[in-house]
């Protein structure tokens, strides 16, 4: 979940994804091998794609490409989006979403219904990446730093009232504001964390929308790396500690704002887990959890003593990646997973009826996603994220019968180009291993030359879908693949923990030299042109790559 709105982002269309924080931020090693012949490039290496002798050749050579046949302009593909992250107000009256304003990515905001779209921020210097509704249905949220400084603070602003101005709510120089949470029980309020009191401590703050008001409501008392409510009291109930001695994560609980804390469970280090939420009875508390298996469930738990109650939903292969629940019952609605595309179980008849009506008016092959809904649940803002094109946005109006109606694309300049389709494909390591990569093919019938572009993190991973940087690169004539090898996330505590003092060396690195073996033998890469390029641990895999 995004600390700040609460989003779930493995959910999120990429295009909206990448607006959300914290940003991954990767180190850099450098050790050996890579057995094939590799060319290491750099992000500013623009050469590998733009240089006119290799227009040339790519129309001479290439007889089934998978892209358009004209260069596909670096603005087009690169630019802001047109549209991103729509979000309609709880009470259904009015949609923000965010759009360059004078080149730079503002709020907007309409009413429903009308064609009143107006801009409601004035930034001038990086652009706002991330906006949500505050329960008042009139107080658009959003985060910012000042001139890049990374402390970002939280922003309010009447969306109702053309002449508001933005108010920062967390005005303490220096400081950094995170885990903001709103309540539709109380609707005037919010809380957020803030490092104002201690650079290396966020305290918990009750904030009142209308003045600006801020209240210390829970101390962090060392430790506390992040907070969580029960959703009847609006009350701080829920702290996540780490331990810096063993690394190991516990999830402390308390009855009520006045109890003391206690530990509910703990993860040592190697497992993986966090609360979700607190059952409606406060008997029981849901969590995800690799205690006792490979990857993350997601279980019931004694809300006094931890005791894990019930397997909820599980899958052998890949963590549990999104959970929808009944915001008033607090059950279990729907459950996804996401070893290489999306994969939903659900929990609710209706919920399910929802989204194959969603899934039948998507474009062919596109995966559906709910950006937003409004209180009632009767209005939906859904994304259709496709691999060969840009996102599109829909309004599902449940009250007129489950009606779908085009809202906006993200980026309208993509659908002048014709775009490669994103293979999900596995590939066995030298050890047996399973990988799952994702080939993005610059021609569909003969070898041609490969960038291995290598996710950063590592503890991070690839997915499906449009992705701008491969697209790039195939429609200049490179086929794409990307791996999600040992050390990645998603994938279970042991996949993850293979990679650990690998950075460079070893399986880690091998996982690499395999995918480029495989993409050789299956007649898609030619061996004498093959390019490993990344950024973050995958500008970190180059240099190992050619030592």
């Amino acid at each position: 979940l995004c600390r700040a709105c609460r989003r779930d982002l493995c959910a999120e269309p990429a295009d909206a994804m990448l607006l959300h924080l914290p940003l991954i931020v990767g180190c850099a090693w450098t050790h050996r091998t890579l057995p094939i012949r590799t060319h290491a490039v750099s992000r500013s290496a623009t050469a590998v794609a733009d240089g006119a002798s290799n227009a040339a050749t790519r129309a001479a050579v290439r007889m089934a490409a998978t892209t358009s046949d004209a260069i596909i302009p670096k603005s087009v593909l690169f630019g802001n989006p047109e549209y991103a992250s729509p979000i309609i107000s709880p009470d259904g009256k009015l949609l923000a979403y965010l759009r360059p304003d004078e080149g730079v990515l503002n709020v907007w905001c309409r009413t429903v219904g009308a064609s009143d779209d107006r801009v409601i921020t004035k930034d001038r210097y990086r652009g706002i990446r991330q906006a949500f509704w505050a329960e008042d249905s009139k107080t658009l949220l959003y985060m910012q730093d000042d001139g890049g400084d990374e402390n970002f603070h939280l922003w309010g602003i009447d969306a109702t009232t053309p002449s508001s101005a933005a108010r920062d709510l967390t005005p303490f120089p220096g400081a950094k504001a995170q885990n903001v949470v709103t309540n539709k029980r109380f609707p005037d309020q919010l809380l957020v964390g803030i490092n104002k009191r201690d650079p290396t401590q966020f305290d918990m703050y009750r904030c009142t929308l209308a003045t600006g008001e801020l209240t210390l409501d829970t101390e962090n008392p060392g430790g506390v790396l992040g907070w969580g409510t029960e959703d009847e009291s609006f009350e701080v109930r829920e702290a996540i500690v780490m331990n810096p001695a063993d690394s190991s994560t516990t999830v402390r609980v308390r009855d009520s704002a006045g109890d003391e804390w206690r530990d509910l469970v703990t993860f040592p280090y190697g497992e993986e887990g966090n609360m979700v939420e607190f059952a409606r009875d406060g008997k029981s508390v849901l969590a995800l959890s690799t205690l006792g298996r490979e990857t993350q469930a997601l279980v019931r738990l004694d809300a006094t003593t931890g005791a894990e109650l019930e397997t909820i939903a599980y899958d052998p292969k890949s963590n549990t990646a999104g959970i929808l629940l009944d915001d008033d019952t607090k059950e279990v609605r729907a459950v996804s997973f996401n070893y290489a595309r999306t994969e939903r179980r659900f929990f609710d008849k209706e919920l399910e009826a929802d989204f194959r009506a969603l899934e039948a008016a998507a474009p062919g092959g596109a995966e559906v996603s709910i950006a937003s809904r409004t209180r009632d649940e009767q209005t939906w803002i859904v994304a259709f994220r496709r691999d060969d094109g840009p996102t599109e946005y829909a309004v599902y109006d449940k009250e007129a019968g489950g009606t779908v109606s085009p809202l906006f694309v993200s980026q309208p300049a993509l659908l002048e180009y014709k775009f490669a389709k994103m293979e999900d494909v596995r590939i066995t390591a030298r050890d047996g291993l399973e990988l799952v990569a994702y080939l993005t093919r610059a021609d569909s019938d003969a070898p041609t030359p490969l960038v291995l572009l290598v996710h950063g993190g590592p503890w991070a991973r690839d997915g499906w879908g449009f992705n701008a940087m491969a697209q790039w690169m195939a429609n200049r004539g490179y086929a794409v693949l990307q791996v999600n090898y040992r050390g990645s996330s998603g994938y279970g505590k042991s996949f993850l923990h293979k990679g650990d003092k690998q950075w460079g060396v070893g399986d880690m690195q091998h996982d690499l030299s395999d995918a480029v073996a495989w993409a050789v033998k299956e007649g898609i890469a030619r061996e004498d042109r093959v390019c490993i390029f990344g950024g973050s641990y995958g500008g970190d895999a180059p240099l190992a790559g050619l030592t």
